[in-house]
């Protein structure tokens, strides 16, 4: 009896990882353009959907709920309009490469949106990550970008801590990506997607991760940030060594050893590592849920179980 929901719930959490795995691929992760330029949205990844007969678009605005704008028939681009967007006519759809790509002639400040391709792949919708369109006057500006230990005593399990921290960019949208190389010489190798190991923060005029990596490796390995952003990636290396964990508080060092930080960079570490903890501190208290839970429904259905064994004794 105890299989069946077990194995019922091993196949819930496979279909989760799959959906979780699979993603329509949008490259541009903001679009930035002046009143009456025009612009163009791509999506990738379409041999994921069911027949890839149509896929969709959407719009999603500023404390808007998502808006269908119209349905596209893969094979030649063709539009089904029947879902009453006020700016439908604005979209022209031309075949690039597998799929379709949409464009907008000249564009207007209410076209400023977030833009989702979407299809249906059999059991359940894939989303694209979407591309966040600015229309404004404004100049695409790179991001700064440095990274640094987030915290120099504080390590949890072995692991250390790096931040990364973007700032003065337009627009503020980035994504990041870390790569390490081992202080030996030898090629970059990318690190893959953080999985629950990376925090990440906005602030008005700038954007922090916070990743964690294993210190074990601090004497091998050099790490370098990558932010992505419309102005182009940026790459920053770590500016200090990446401490390597200890079994207990090393001696407070004499304050010229000390790097040369100002008030605002104490000010704003402090900040990132209360933010840290408190993020770590939410993970071991949700897996203490999901334990206790767990463990509750296995005790319920095996008493269940036994009860059921006593009225058939009966």
């Amino acid at each position: 009896m105890l299989f069946l929901p077990a194995a019922a719930l091993c196949c819930l959490c496979s279909a989760l990882v799959t959906m979780a795995a699979e993603q329509l691929t949008q490259e541009d992760l903001t679009l930035t353009r002046r009143v009456g330029e025009s612009v163009s949205f791509s999506c990738g990844g379409t041999e994921q959907c069911y027949g890839t007969e149509y896929g969709f678009w959407y719009q999603k605005k500023e404390n808007e709920t998502f808006r269908v704008i119209l349905r596209i028939y893969t094979n030649n681009c063709g539009v089904h309009t029947r879902y009453g967007h006020p700016q439908e006519n604005d979209f022209l759809f031309a075949k690039k490469q597998n799929s379709c790509e949409m464009k907008i002639e000249k564009v207007k400040l209410d076209h400023s949106a977030t833009y989702y391709c979407n299809c249906y792949n059999r059991w359940y919708f894939i989303f694209g990550s979407g591309t966040k369109l600015s229309v404004t006057d404004e100049q695409v500006v790179k991001p700064v970008v440095s990274v640094y230990p987030a915290a120099s005593r504080a390590h949890l399990e072995g692991n250390s801590s790096l931040l990364c921290v973007a700032s003065a960019m337009f627009p503020p949208l980035v994504q990041f990506s870390w790569k390490r190389q081992k202080k030996n010489g030898g090629e970059a190798e990318e690190l893959p997607p953080a999985e629950g190991e990376q925090l990440e923060l906005r602030e008005s005029g700038r954007t922090i991760a916070i990743r964690m990596v294993d210190g074990s490796d601090s004497d091998t390995y050099k790490y370098s940030c990558w932010v992505k952003h419309e102005g182009g990636t940026v790459e920053a290396q770590t500016q200090q060594e990446v401490p390597a964990p200890a079994a207990s508080c090393p001696p407070e060092r004499e304050p010229a050893d000390l790097p040369a930080l100002q008030p605002a960079d104490l000010s704003f570490q402090s900040q990132c590592r209360v933010k840290l903890l408190c993020l770590l501190y939410t993970v071991l208290i949700v897996k203490s849920l999901v334990y206790c839970c767990g463990l509750s429904l296995l005790m319920i259905l095996t008493n269940k179980g036994a009860s059921t064994n006593c009225t058939h004794a009966d």
